[in-house]
């Protein structure tokens, strides 16, 4: 396709996007006592009611204290893994109590079909009992996902580059108690199955790191998730203040399914500053490290690797698989700003680093640097949800548009 067109395209699907967004902001609204807007407060519906001078039937900032929210609504995206994609999403929103420090439980679900064939099918769901006793975490996902792999370690190159078909299932489920104020303690049982995995066109003559590492055509992880979760945030979908910390640690044993067993520590830590004076202003930091512990041997598929965390944010600049390994080292700060006094619109400047082993050793190598800026489009103002629209780039020429639905991180 000429690549006028293709700009065209994701012109035309952008704004698409934004259309439909404001419909799905509304699923992620925090509690009213902690997500109210302030009056001089604007969001894109003001702007469609302002051009169209159409008046609101119904706060729902208001409604969602009282009944379900349901959406119903199609919506379209860009990555540089999936190319242009088109999905149908729907969502329920609700709270177990109604006293105001209640947090939102939702589920939320979409179909996605995307310019590279791929088929994304998740179903996330995410329930606050009453007084925010218990954390019901449930991750569920089907994947038939084409897509491109570089290989194993920190030193591949572009030219590595190649395609690997998989289907891949994901049954992730685990439930916290609340041990003090906004820390929370729990356990979970985590599944990963990938089947028909087929390299399409690796490398000719060259044996590639997928067979060197002895994967077939089935893989399977099977584990306990043991996890700590500290929160003191006031907005999770766009904090402004407060910080959000979170341990998994993975034991995968055979007789729950594993191909092997092995163990993985996941450790984030995340911290928003808001800069006194200036409003919408925030300094956002953001930490994520994800090992492979002892001498196991974990899945290809499901060995650390940029944009594979659970919300695929991990190394803007640069495409999803783009490094693999045992080990990832990863770290971001992102400084948020307002550009209107309203809070419509703002925008970011990001800089990360990600660092991976060196093949299949724990060895790190060399850092590899991402750097970039975007636009924020309020979407909805009670739950200050903004569309992210970044640019990024990256090592030896990588670079690309990332677009998100809520803040990276």
């Amino acid at each position: 396709m000429h690549q006028s067109i293709k700009t065209l395209f994701k012109i035309i699907f952008l704004l698409c996007g934004v259309l439909f967004a404001n419909a799905l902001a509304a699923q992620e609204a925090t509690d009213s006592a902690k997500g109210s807007a302030k009056p001089t407060d604007y969001d894109i519906t003001d702007f469609f009611k302002k051009v169209f001078k159409k008046k609101p039937k119904i706060d729902s900032a208001a409604v969602k204290k009282t009944k379900p929210i349901v959406t119903v609504f199609p919506i379209a995206g860009y990555s540089l893994q999936t190319g242009l994609a088109v999905a149908i999403s729907s969502g329920i929103e609700f709270t177990t109590d109604t006293t105001v420090t209640q947090k939102i439980s939702n589920v939320l679900t979409n179909v996605t079909y995307t310019q590279y064939h791929q088929i994304l099918f998740p179903l996330a769901i995410n329930i606050w009992t009453k007084q925010n006793k218990y954390n019901i975490v449930l991750d569920y996902r089907f994947l038939k996902y084409p897509s491109t792999t570089y290989g194993l370690g920190a030193n591949t190159t572009e030219s590595d580059a190649y395609t690997i078909n998989f289907n891949y299932i994901k049954l992730h489920q685990s439930i916290l108690k609340r041990l003090s104020n906004n820390l929370y303690g729990g356990i979970g049982f985590y599944y990963d199955h990938f089947w028909n995995i087929t390299e399409v066109d690796p490398p000719a003559g060259v044996t590639t790191s997928f067979k060197r590492y002895g994967s077939g055509k089935t893989e399977t992880a099977s584990g306990i998730a043991i996890k700590m979760l500290f929160d003191s945030r006031k907005n999770q979908v766009n904090p402004d203040g407060g910080t959000y910390a979170h341990i998994t640690f993975r034991p995968n044993y055979t007789f729950l399914g594993s191909d092997n067993n092995w163990q993985s520590l996941q450790a984030e830590y995340r911290k928003y500053i808001a800069i006194p004076g200036r409003k919408h202003n925030v300094l956002a930091l953001w930490n994520y490290n994800w090992l492979t512990l002892g001498s196991g041997k974990p899945p290809y598929l499901s060995l650390p690797s940029t944009g594979w965390d659970d919300q695929y944010n991990t190394g803007r600049g640069y495409i999803q698989s783009r490094f693999r390994a045992k080990q990832m080292i990863y770290a971001e700060a992102e400084y948020r700003f307002g550009i209107t006094n309203n809070g419509f619109i703002g925008g970011v400047a990001f800089v990360n680093g990600q660092s991976f082993s060196r093949y299949i050793s724990g060895q790190l190598a060399v850092i590899a640097p991402g750097f970039g800026a975007g636009l924020r489009i309020k979407l909805n103002k009670n739950s200050s949800t903004n569309l992210c629209v970044d640019y990024g780039f990256g090592l030896n020429g990588s670079k690309g548009l990332f677009l998100n639905l809520g803040e990276v991180f």
